[in-house]
């Protein structure tokens, strides 16, 4: 598809520098082997380097020797990376001995290296559960300056190119925040907004989406979505933004049109900011399963770095698309 060809083509530029904590894991190794042969992007992987050169071996992959293998065990950083942790965490309670043990667990190494300095970002989740790849993620990498709100985030790419910027249609929040505040939704919309702009490549529509459009029904959770979009408004005054809106409202020009008249994003919308997580769970994959659409996703955002969950059922495309993804964010970020 042209949106990841385009994805690849932009990581191949940025040369950036990213960590695989599951260095031994097939799928990692596999995605690992193709970006590292493409030149997508620099590879660090951990593990074993001897355990991780015999299952390269052992599946025939040419290119994993290009990768920077570090043993989380012992490795020559050890203990500048554990004084890095007991630093930031020792008035959280972080004890000499616990840093010791965290920094040989991958997914703490991987994030204390981008704190550090050593990587520009982390694809993680083929084997570790989501909390599991966030945890060391939001006691180390942190937030934007700024930012309270990490968000995760799908670029829907349709068949039908009548829908969003040429079948391309971005869902957020659809993997992180459960029920976001009005200030927090305004966060997630400004932030998608970057998103937009860094991966796709094209200026965001954004239609706050509600169960009423424009007053059409009264409730607490309409007032959310509506506050959240005069905030957005107000944080981001360049933003085309119009809320609060139906999906049919937001994405059908007739409907847009009656229900939302004189509204610049009714029936225009590009990005769709949903008011809960279940809403924009539900809605991505309704859309993934019935329209055939692929889902991009999730992303993160709003991280200080880029740091990206999978699936633990993704494909190693799925990894090498992600790696790619978070290459394009660590230049935009």
């Amino acid at each position: 598809m042209d949106f990841i060809r385009n994805i690849i083509e932009n990581a191949k530029k940025q040369g950036k520098q990213i960590v695989l904590p599951e260095g031994l894991e097939e799928r990692t190794l596999k995605a690992a082997d193709y970006v590292l042969a493409n030149g997508i992007a620099r590879i660090t992987l951990l593990g074993n380097p001897d355990a991780i050169q015999q299952k390269a071996a052992t599946l025939g992959l040419k290119n994993i020797g290009k990768a920077l293998a570090i043993d989380p065990k012992s490795h020559a950083k050890k203990a500048d990376y554990i004084n890095l942790m007991l630093e930031l965490r020792r008035a959280k309670g972080l004890t000499d001995e616990k840093a010791e043990k965290l920094i040989e667990d991958p997914l703490y190494l991987g994030a204390v290296m981008i704190k550090a300095g050593d990587a520009d970002g982390e694809v993680a989740g083929a084997m570790n559960a989501t909390g599991d790849v966030l945890r060391p993620a939001f006691q180390y990498v942190k937030t934007l300056p700024g930012t309270t709100v990490v968000s995760g985030v799908f670029f829907m790419i349709l068949k039908d190119k009548e829908f969003g910027h040429d079948g391309i249609m971005v869902f957020a929040d659809c993997a992180v925040h459960p029920n976001p505040t009005d200030r927090e939704l305004a966060e997630i919309a400004v932030t998608t907004a970057k998103t937009t702009r860094a991966l796709g490549g094209f200026e965001p529509k954004i239609a706050m989406l509600s169960f009423s459009t424009k007053g059409s029904a009264s409730h607490e959770m309409v007032d959310k979505v509506r506050n959240a979009t005069q905030i957005a408004k107000e944080a981001a005054p360049d933003l085309a933004i119009d809320g609060e809106l139906q999906a049919d409202a937001a994405i059908i020009p007739a409907i847009g049109a009656s229900k939302a008249p004189g509204s610049a994003i009714a029936g225009q919308a590009n990005v769709l900011i949903f008011p809960t997580l279940e809403a924009g769970n539900i809605g991505y994959k309704l859309v993934q399963r019935f329209a055939h659409a692929e889902a991009i996703g999730p992303i993160l955002q709003g991280m200080a770095a880029p740091i990206n969950d999978l699936s633990r059922g993704c494909s190693a495309e799925d990894i090498i698309t992600m790696i790619a993804v978070t290459s394009n964010q660590a230049a935009h970020k």
